[in-house]
């Protein structure tokens, strides 16, 4: 697998991650045993980069790869980001150095580790992105050793540009993928120019990008699919990267006769994310290890053409800009 950058870590992963969202819950029931083989066949296949939060699962999701990271001879190699700050409510006021201490505390236990490679704001509110003593207390973390470094997870463009520009920032984690191109623009190139390394999540536009759903497909009542649709509860970003099912399954549609065989539409998804300048890695979620094993492939196929490459821009532009591009 290729690998990306984190340029102010010095760090490289491999290029596809593994999203642990879908580990601890929202996405319907996954046994223990299925996310720890789940774990299993990421790594296998080449996935270094694990990116989980205290919140999923209420730590079941950081439990479950602490566990892992324990029994696994590949779990010293692994580099694992977890997430914090929506355990709370969502008030400025409550990202402070007590707390954060008190957060990732809990996150050290539930992974088992003395140190968090990577731990990021998770969506907090904008007002915490310009928050200078936020960043004095993230800044106090790292040196004492709580955690290696720290980035954080967004909804907007404007919320990312705000973060990178801030000097102890080593990665942005921004909702980026073949229906959501506006982070092209200006996030990416800034990330560049910054070190920043970028984490694109919800690569897949939860399971949209893989082809498979039709208008039949329905979703169990414990996944967000089902009860996040318009955003009852959180961003409705984080539902299908925020596009109506109907037209997302529209786009798709037309997105499919360009992928190349023996791709499958999710390696095609994935593989246009990757050949993004300044993309270090994608984080598809995977509940069996097939899905992981899939979507690990992605990132041993060659670049996307360019005409391929406009005619993604092209669907998007007529299909999906004007319900998405001015939200985010």
């Amino acid at each position: 697998m290729d690998k990306g950058a984190f340029p102010r870590l010095g760090r490289t992963v491999g290029v596809i991650g593994l999203g642990a969202w879908q580990l601890g819950a929202d996405w319907g029931t996954v046994s223990e045993d299925d996310a720890l083989a789940t774990l299993a066949a990421a790594v296998e296949a080449g996935t270094t980069f694990l990116d989980t939060a205290d919140v999923y699962g209420d730590g079941r999701s950081e439990r479950i790869i602490g566990r892992f990271l324990r029994e696994s001879a590949a779990g010293g190699d692994l580099f694992v980001a977890t997430k914090m700050g929506r355990r709370v409510p969502q008030e400025p006021s409550a990202y402070v150095l007590d707390n954060f201490r008190a957060w990732t505390d809990r996150s050290r236990a539930n992974l088992g580790v003395d140190t968090l490679d990577l731990v990021q704001l998770h969506c907090p509110p904008t007002e915490v992105l310009h928050t200078d003593a936020v960043y004095d207390a993230l800044d106090t973390l790292v040196a004492e050793k709580r955690i290696a470094a720290y980035g954080v997870s967004v909804e907007t463009v404007a919320e990312a540009l705000a973060a990178i520009a801030r000097p102890g920032v080593a990665s942005v984690q921004i909702i980026l993928n073949a229906l959501r191109l506006k982070p092209l623009e200006q996030v990416l190139p800034a990330a560049a120019a910054a070190g920043v390394g970028i984490i694109a999540r919800v690569p897949l536009a939860s399971g949209l990008l893989s082809g498979r759903y039709d208008e039949q497909t329905s979703f169990a009542a414990d996944d967000h699919r089902n009860y996040n649709r318009e955003g009852a509860a959180f961003d409705v970003g984080e539902t299908f990267s925020g596009v109506d099912f109907t037209t997302g399954l529209a786009a798709v549609r037309r997105l499919a006769p360009l992928v190349p065989a023996p791709a499958t539409m999710a390696q095609f998804a994935l593989r246009w994310i990757l050949d993004q300048p300044g993309v270090t890695v994608a984080i598809p979620g995977a509940r069996n290890p097939q899905q992981a094993r899939d979507n690990a492939a992605a990132g041993a196929l060659g670049p996307i053409d360019e005409p391929t490459r406009r005619s993604v821009v092209a669907i998007y532009d007529e299909l999906i800009r004007p319900q998405v591009h001015h939200r985010w």
